[in-house]
């Protein structure tokens, strides 16, 4: 409450109007003391005119009428003859006059101070004007100590009034702050706390509604920045999603184009001299093509487009991936085959299958030929009742543990040095387009499995 917006404000408006009372006080605190001696001149000036109407009076009126007055003596200045008119014993000498005609304001504040600030029940003069111009002067003596009394008594009230008042004001300006100030802030706040969750959703962009406005004027550049930030994040993603499908394109045409190099090892061979003139220049394109997009697979993941569901004989489509695979071990002992019923067809994308199947057998076959030592590669496959299983089986140095964290992430889970880590990542991705899912059941020094698994239903309920 204390650290709060609302809570400082109520703390320095309580402050501020106390300090603004007490300014106001002693100005106030002079005044009454002002207006208690301008009273007892006026009732001494009241008691002498009885004695000025019949000039035998007897000393008990006397004492009564000063008594009345909280008087000791009346002094009446007419026709510029100064009279004692009313008189009575004094318990003490006068220590102090006051002339009230003549004080200025500065005097008045002066005098009220240092009587709160002197105890005591000293003898003073106060000199004046009578009313009605009853006289040129009137003057008393009195005791200082009702009179300081008075002032105190008048000064608690006024205190406890202002403590009444500041505590009033400031409930009413911290109600006011909190409604015109703290509220839109809070909301303002709360605003930014809402896009920060998804800076990407549109629909938690502000909106200006605050009244007072330099709060307006905050909600409205708060909401350009959000507007602005929305749509940078909006391109960094579309950016971002057409470098790594640029990075997956490359990746499997990469492989393609290094299949075609192979092709055009044989080509060169050949005697026929248009072929063989034509040749380097065929080798050079591709190898300038393999080298491009090489170069291009530092961008990000995107998602692949949905697969084109057709029936597809699985035996024909692992044999062209096994054709392309004999063309690049060469002379490595390196063995290929498969168990795959020539009556087994899936419901698949060709293309995206073909790049799976590829994806899985390159890295089967980079690392048994890293090893140096003979090797094989098979697939399997067979039909269940919901599902058809397609697994991957080679006989290579299996998987390191620090790259079966990241199997599936895509630059993260390459195994072969200078490997880009796609191949995996994309193989993942086009299975579950398909509605499987592809998993490694098995990897140790003995070789590494990989199941495919493609559901027969089509995904609806």
């Amino acid at each position: 409450m204390i650290n709060s917006l609302s809570g400082r404000l109520l703390i320095l408006t309580t402050i501020f109007v106390m300090i603004a009372e007490i300014l106001i006080f002693v100005p106030s605190i002079a005044r009454f003391r002002e207006d208690y001696m301008l009273n007892r001149l006026e009732r001494a000036q009241i008691a002498s005119l009885t004695l000025l109407a019949d000039d035998m009076i007897d000393d008990a009126l006397e004492a009564e009428l000063l008594l009345n007055a909280e008087v000791f003596n009346v002094v009446l200045r007419r026709d510029e003859v100064r009279q004692l008119v009313l008189a009575s014993p004094m318990p003490q000498e006068v220590g102090a006059t006051f002339d009230l005609r003549d004080g200025s304001a500065l005097i008045l504040v002066r005098d009220a101070v240092n009587r709160l600030l002197t105890p005591g029940n000293e003898m003073i003069r106060v000199i004046g004007s009578p009313v009605r111009e009853a006289g040129s002067l009137i003057e008393v003596t009195m005791e200082a100590g009702p009179l300081r009394s008075a002032m105190i008594d008048y000064g608690l009230r006024i205190l406890a009034l202002s403590a009444v008042i500041s505590v009033i004001t400031a409930l009413l300006l911290f109600a006011a702050m909190r409604i015109f100030l703290v509220r839109p802030i809070k909301n303002v706040v709360g605003a930014m706390q809402r896009y920060a969750a998804a800076p990407e959703d549109a629909r938690r962009i502000i909106e200006p509604a605050a009244g007072v406005t330099e709060l307006r004027e905050a909600e409205e550049a708060l909401r350009k920045l959000q507007t602005d930030l929305t749509q940078a994040l909006r391109q960094k993603e579309r950016l971002a999603q057409l470098g790594s499908a640029v990075s997956k394109i490359s990746h499997d045409l990469r492989n393609i184009l290094t299949s075609a190099q192979l092709f055009t090892d044989r080509i060169e061979a050949s005697e026929d001299p248009v072929v063989a003139r034509m040749a380097p220049k065929l080798v050079g394109s591709i190898t300038r093509a393999v080298h491009l997009c090489e170069s291009t697979l530092a961008f990000g993941k995107a998602e692949e487009p949905s697969p084109t569901l057709s029936q597809v004989r699985l035996a024909d489509l692992a044999d062209e991936v096994i054709e392309g695979e004999r063309l690049a071990v060469g002379d490595y002992d390196l063995t290929f085959d498969t168990e795959i019923p020539r009556q087994l067809f899936i419901r698949a994308d060709p293309e995206q299958m073909y790049r799976v199947l590829g994806n899985l057998m390159r890295n089967a076959r980079q690392a048994i030929m890293a090893t140096g030592d003979p090797g094989e590669i098979r697939i399997e496959a067979v039909e269940t009742v919901d599902a058809w299983l397609i697994e991957l089986i080679d006989s290579g140095p299996g998987i390191p543990s620090r790259a079966q964290e990241h199997l599936f992430a895509p630059f993260q889970g390459s195994v072969r040095k200078g490997g880009a880590g796609l191949g995996l990542a994309i193989s993942a991705e086009l299975v579950r387009g398909h509605g499987g899912n592809l998993k490694l059941l098995k990897t140790d020094a003995k070789g590494t499995r990989f199941l495919i698994r493609l559901p027969k239903d089509d995904g609806t309920v």
